[in-house]
């Protein structure tokens, strides 16, 4: 198909445009071009430790770690419910002040795992969102009695 016939109507006469197929061509690269733009600027984060998030503030980074032991919470709700500090030690042992503006999960203190998703300003982590890695229920040493391992395979003990 040599051309492409797009029909334009005018009050009662009919005009009739050729649209070359170079134009068809310049009009996808444009749009994918325009789409490429757009995807790039978007605001991507990437996992990291607290040493590469100082050395980057005001770019978004999920830290993994944990609560540092012996270190404070500090949460009043009475003073503001929505934002509370802690401090916490990413995977490569680095601690950091963390300050998390929402409210305060229920048994924080009990996590195993956090990743916080945020940026470093004014030489503290200053996270927006939070992922909780709760501690299992049962332990190996604490697993209930009557409850043993069963090979269903087989139907043995």
């Amino acid at each position: 198909m040599p051309d492409l016939l797009i029909y334009i109507f005018a009050g009662s006469n009919l005009k009739y445009t050729i649209m070359k197929k170079i134009h068809i061509l310049i009009l996808i690269v444009v749009v994918a071009a325009v789409g490429v733009i757009m995807s790039l600027s978007v605001n991507t984060s990437t996992y990291a430790g607290f040493a590469e998030a100082k050395d980057n503030p005001g770019r978004e980074y999920h830290v993994i770690g944990k609560l540092s032991p012996g270190k404070p919470i500090d949460f009043d709700a009475r003073k503001d419910a929505s934002s509370f500090t802690f401090y916490m030690l990413d995977n490569n042992g680095a601690e950091m002040k963390v300050r998390y503006t929402d409210s305060k999960p229920q048994d924080f203190e009990k996590l195993d795992q956090i990743v916080v998703i945020g940026e470093m300003k004014d030489g503290e982590f200053q996270a927006h969102k939070m992922n909780l890695k709760c501690p299992s229920k049962y332990n190996n040493e604490e697993q209930p009695g009557g409850f043993t391992e069963k090979n269903f395979v087989s139907g043995t003990n």
